[in-house]
């Protein structure tokens, strides 16, 4: 038996490819490198989309229907933003993007697509006590997203490098969160319930709950002042160190050294101050650390580690990360969805029962 399903293959997909020993991500015959920071989340979203919906424009038509889209979700949340306001961000959008239609349509699809960017930053305003600021149908989808949180139009930088986050975090092979979306797809329920299972999926500190953590980390080894014996320290109490290690990658997350490169650019434009700085020297303690505790596992950053840094960088809270990794995820989610739909098998595993027999009476 396969505990965790390790090396069981669930599907056969045209979506992405995760190397883990050579440390590549393949996106529909594109690596990670080409993509990020050279496509705009709008054109990676037609690339996923390509083949499952038959009425997909062009790549500046569809940018413009994402648009509609946002202004399309906003219009139907706002009235119920006050209910799920006081829930925690993320079970906040979670609960309405529940209530968006359940149907199979491009429309379904981009009205899910923007909900997360459009929920985020009504829900982080509410809970300063701002009103929300309705989307820009016109803008870019990661430069509006900034735009409806902090009031103002962000500098290209910023916008450019959580465009190349969204990008970066679209898809990633049959991880746990995909799965979930399969599953549910594969029943045939409606785009908006499979990607409510993968948000439920998401959620959980193992898998998109991270980030937030590493923040949480480093404002801990910045406090005691050594970061040594800090990391020595979680170590011996078991702990895991947080943006360090991955269920698939044995080498360094290709992701990693993608956002590290976005955080850098920031960084010469003094957008994101001294943090990347102290980052950097916590990253090489921590490897150093790491190698000399566990010499014979190959523990490297991994994506959460600067996704961190730059989601910080862009004003969102820690505990807003977790939605904007689904801002980007959801574009593959519903991808997988379809490609599950078109080959018409339900998911369904079988268990091996290890429990207390019956006693069978002649």
């Amino acid at each position: 038996m396969a505990n965790g399903l390790d090396d069981v293959v669930a599907a056969d997909t045209v979506l992405s490819d995760v190397d883990g020993a050579g440390g590549h991500l393949t996106i529909r015959g594109h690596s990670l490198m080409e993509l990020a920071g050279r496509w705009r989340f709008s054109q990676v979203v037609r690339l996923l989309f390509d083949g499952f919906f038959d009425d997909l424009p062009g790549d500046a038509e569809l940018e413009r229907a994402i648009g509609r889209a946002r202004v399309d979700a906003f219009e139907r949340l706002r009235p119920m933003l006050g209910q799920v306001a006081p829930l925690d961000i993320y079970s906040g959008m979670r609960a309405g993007m529940a209530m968006l239609p359940d149907g199979e349509t491009l429309a379904d699809a981009l009205r899910l697509v923007a909900a997360p960017a459009v929920l985020t930053p009504a829900l982080l305003r509410l809970g300063r006590g701002e009103e929300p600021i309705a989307p820009d149908d016109k803008a870019d989808h990661a430069g509006d997203m900034l735009r409806m949180l902090n009031g103002s139009v962000p500098s290209p930088a910023l916008a450019k490098g959580l465009d190349a986050y969204l990008v970066t975090v679209c898809d990633h092979g049959l991880n746990a969160s995909t799965f979930a979306t399969r599953v549910v797809a594969s029943t045939l329920a409606g785009l908006t319930s499979s990607v409510l299972a993968g948000l439920g999926a998401l959620k959980g500190p193992l898998h998109g709950g991270a980030p937030g953590p590493v923040i949480e980390m480093l404002d801990a080894i910045e406090a005691s002042g050594d970061a040594t014996a800090w990391l020595r320290n979680e170590i011996a109490q078991g702990r895991r160190i947080m943006g360090f290690g991955h269920r698939i990658y044995r080498v360094r997350d290709p992701r990693a050294d993608v956002l590290k490169a976005v955080v850098r650019g920031l960084s010469a434009r003094n957008e994101t101050g001294s943090r990347l700085a102290f980052a950097e020297r916590v990253e090489q303690v921590a490897l150093e650390v790491l190698r000399i505790a566990k010499p014979h596992r190959s523990i490297q950053t991994n994506v959460e580690f600067y996704t961190a840094l730059l989601l910080e960088a862009a004003g969102f809270p820690k505990e807003a990360f977790s939605n904007v990794f689904a801002a980007g995820r959801v574009a593959g989610w519903i991808a997988h969805a379809r490609e599950q739909q078109a080959t018409g098998r339900l998911i369904r595993p079988q268990s091996h029962y290890v429990g207390p027999v019956p006693d069978l009476v002649a």
